[in-house]
Parts: C-alpha cells; sequence; structure tokens
C-alpha cells in the first residue's frame, strides 16, 4: 500500500492561503485513520476475515496488489471530499427461526476504509461504553456476557426482561446515530465519511437502492456504530440501577421480582422508541423466569441449594444435530478421512464456544450419536454383503457372526447401533482415524 505522504509532514503543512487550518485534534484525527500503521492493520484484518465480494467483484485476495495501483487516487478522493463510497451487495441468509436475515457486503476496498475508521474511533469510544456491554469489543466475548447473567441470578435477580429491538439493523436512524457520533467526534471530513458510508445505497438485483436508515450488518463499522447508538438506554439502565447484559442488539434486564420486571420492559420500550427512535418488537419481548430464558445460545438452571448453572440452549442442540447429519450423510460421497476432518473442525470451533456448559453428560452421549452415524457410513460404502462380511472378519468379528451380520437385511441406521458393529468399530478405532469428541473436547477446555 503506498501511502500519501509521511503523517508528521502533513501535519506540519502550513494551510493554504484563504483556508483556515483544522484544528489538531481533528487534523489527528483523520490522519489517525489514513495513516500507514492503521491502514496496513486494517488491511491485514479484512485480509483474515475473507468474506465475499462486493458489487465490484474484487476479492480479499486481489486488494492488495489492487491497491498497489489505485490507492494513490483513493487517497486524493478521499482528501478532496469527493470519494463515494460503493452501495452494498445484498446478501440474505436464512435465520435459525426459518426467517431471512439481509446482510450487506461491501466492496472490499470499503471495507478497509470502514475498518480503518473503527479502528481509530475505537479508542475513542470504547473506554467509556458500559461494563455490561459485550458485543464487538476488544477484550469482552460471549462468555463473559453469559457469565454476567449467571453473576446476576446468584445474587436474586431471576425475573428477566428480554427485549427484542425490531431488525435493529435496518432501523437505525442515520441523524439520531450521527448526532452521538458527533459528541466525541468533531472532525467533518470523518463524518461526512461515516455519513456517506450510511448513504451508499443497496444493490438488489442489479438496481441501486436508497438506504435512508439502517447500517448493514456485514460492514466492519456498523459493531462500533451499534455500540454508540445503544451506549445512551445502558447509561439510562446504570442510572435506574439495572442489573443488565447487552450484547450489540441483544438485551436482558435482571429484576428481582415479575411485576418489577413487567414495568421494566414497559419504561425500555418507552425509551428506545421515544429517546432512539427504534421500534421494539412487542410479540417478542417479553418477561420470564430466568429457567426460560436464552442468551447467547445459552440457558440456565438451578442445581441443589439454588446455585445457578449454564446449558446449551435446546435450540443450539437441534442446530449442531442438523450440521452433523449434514456432514455424515450416506450419500454424501467423500473418503472418510476428509468426512472426520470437517467434523473435527466443527467439533472443534462448536465445543470451544459450548464448553461453558455445566453438562458433561449431553457432550458424551452426543459422541455416541456420532460414532453411529459414521458406522453407518462405513455400512453403506461396503455396499455388497461379501464385502461387509470381509470387512466385519478382518476388524475382527467372529467368522459366523460377520456372515449373519453381513447378509441382514435389517436397516443400516439399525446395523450401524448393532452390539457387532460396535465390538468391530469401537470408540478405539475411531480414535485412531483421528475422530475428535465433543466430551473429550469440553473436558479439556474446562480444564485449561
Amino acid at each position: 500500500m503506498s501511502p500519501a505522504e509521511p503523517t508528521a509532514e502533513r501535519r506540519d503543512r502550513p494551510a493554504p492561503a484563504g483556508q483556515t487550518a483544522r484544528p489538531a485534534r481533528e487534523q489527528d484525527l483523520w490522519e489517525a485513520v489514513f495513516s500507514r500503521e492503521n491502514l496496513l492493520r486494517a488491511l491485514q484484518r479484512v485480509e483474515r476475515n475473507r468474506g465475499a465480494p462486493g458489487v465490484d467483484g474484487l476479492t480479499t485476495a486481489q486488494l492488495r496488489g489492487w491497491l498497489v495501483e489505485h490507492w494513490p487516487e483513493v487517497r486524493v478522493a478521499l482528501e478532496a471530499g469527493t470519494y463515494r463510497p460503493a452501495p452494498v451487495r445484498q446478501v440474505m441468509i436464512p435465520k435459525p427461526d426459518g426467517r431471512m436475515r439481509m446482510l450487506g457486503v461491501p466492496t472490499v476496498l470499503d471495507r478497509l476504509i470502514q475498518q480503518a475508521i473503527a479502528q481509530a474511533l475505537t479508542p475513542i469510544f470504547d473506554p467509556a461504553f458500559s461494563p455490561f456491554s459485550f458485543g464487538f469489543r476488544p477484550g469482552r466475548s460471549a462468555h463473559q456476557a453469559v457469565r454476567a447473567a449467571q453473576g446476576f441470578l446468584d445474587e436474586g435477580y431471576r425475573w428477566v426482561v428480554d427485549v427484542d429491538l425490531d431488525r435493529f439493523f435496518d432501523r437505525v436512524q442515520h441523524d439520531v446515530l450521527m448526532a452521538r457520533v458527533a459528541r466525541k467526534v468533531t472532525d467533518r471530513k470523518v463524518l461526512r465519511l461515516i455519513r456517506r458510508y450510511l448513504d451508499a445505497g443497496i444493490m438488489v438485483e442489479g438496481v441501486k437502492q436508497p438506504s435512508a436508515e439502517g447500517t448493514p450488518q456485514g460492514s466492519p463499522l456498523s459493531p462500533l456504530l451499534a455500540n454508540i447508538m445503544l451506549d445512551d438506554l445502558d447509561t439510562e439502565l446504570a442510572r435506574r440501577g439495572h442489573r443488565f447484559v447487552r450484547y450489540a442488539d441483544d438485551l436482558r434486564v435482571y429484576l428481582r421480582s415479575e411485576r418489577a420486571a413487567q414495568r421494566t420492559l414497559q419504561n425500555v420500550s418507552d425509551f428506545l422508541q421515544r429517546r432512539l427512535r427504534l421500534q421494539v418488537n412487542a410479540a417478542k419481548s417479553s418477561v420470564r423466569s430466568a429457567s426460560t430464558t436464552v442468551l447467547l445460545g445459552f440457558g440456565f438452571y438451578f442445581a441443589a441449594g439454588g446455585v445457578s448453572r449454564i446449558r446449551v440452549d435446546p435450540k443450539a442442540w437441534a442446530r449442531m444435530r442438523v450440521r452433523v447429519r449434514e456432514l455424515t450423510r450416506r450419500n454424501r460421497s467423500m473418503r472418510m478421512d476428509q468426512r472426520i476432518g470437517l467434523l473435527n473442525r466443527y467439533i472443534t470451533g462448536w465445543c470451544a464456544y459450548f464448553a461453558l456448559a455445566d453438562t458433561p453428560r449431553r457432550f458424551s452421549d452426543t459422541d455416541e450419536w456420532v460414532r453411529r452415524r459414521l458406522r453407518a457410513v462405513r455400512w453403506k460404502e461396503w455396499k455388497r454383503p461379501r464385502t461387509r462380511v470381509r470387512a466385519l472378519a478382518a476388524l475382527g468379528v467372529k467368522r459366523q457372526n460377520a456372515y449373519e451380520w453381513g447378509n441382514s437385511r435389517k436397516g443400516v441406521w439399525r446395523i450401524a447401533g448393532s452390539a457387532p458393529l460396535q465390538r468391530a468399530m469401537p470408540n478405539a478405532y475411531w480414535d485412531d482415524l483421528g475422530l475428535h469428541r465433543f466430551g473429550e473436547r469440553w473436558t479439556r477446555l474446562r480444564h485449561t
């Protein structure tokens, strides 16, 4: 990437005749965004995140080479205030509830610039954010949010207000958002560039549509803007002495009584709609007891003595089983080592997230189910009775038993759960092939 000029030279250069120099704070912010060091960090982040190309078709793999040739002219346009972001490409992805979520995919160049802006603004805004805001912040995580919620439950706050913001990222009012950004950002060039990203529009089936409101999910700048937008809500909740956890637009408030929770739901809904002009989905917002609520894929239950414990939400278990079924479909032709490689990557990631749960037996039980599905794959691979007899015998099954089961007309799933196949392909068989175990991963992660 070619920097426009050394930062020190630009800072010391006097303003042209007839123009007033920007205040030092403003000048420093603009140059912090587009400093060589910040841009290089942003480029590395964009390349690491990969992602689909935007409307121009340029990929993250091509971005670095493209910048070598074109960055100087882009920088000139940015400095002159004539740079216009490209509209985002609309992508619809299914949500777990069957509905569709709209993602906006910016071009890789715009992702680079937005990432650079976010990196420069984060040190300005993040230190003042609420300690109970956990989403998309450096050094904070979903696990911390769940642990904080568990702490409130153990303090006796066991009625939960679940506030659902209706299509939050699509409904943010630009003027309201920019007013909150401008509280700490006085650089007019930075503000104008952010506003242009908000107004860039959406490309739908080749036709550009205006974006009068909203900040597209998929944009590197959107998570920070969401936290800036909702910081007023965090401040109001803290002022009223509430215990709460917020992860981006996912909010839970914890109360001691159902009556207080109902009152808080109404107050929070009024504040969001009146002060922030955000729509609350009344049908999905609710007051519930803690044992029936879900936070970021986790639920809670209470052990002896009333101590709270963490569990995996049943819907998360169901989604996991759907994915494992896809990876172990018998009609999906691939070598077993490839199949196990895909399974291992999924098991590793899934367990890394859900190892917070206090339910080791569920993880171990899942391993039995996975091995049975793989035995069914093996049985289908052997196809013919003769092949099955030889394979079973080679795995140590007595010849007579191998013959009986190899010629059995029972269904594949029933055969996969039979004692002969379990003896022929025990746990050690799959361990030798390198298959990871949910239960073992849970144990390892809990003790590291």
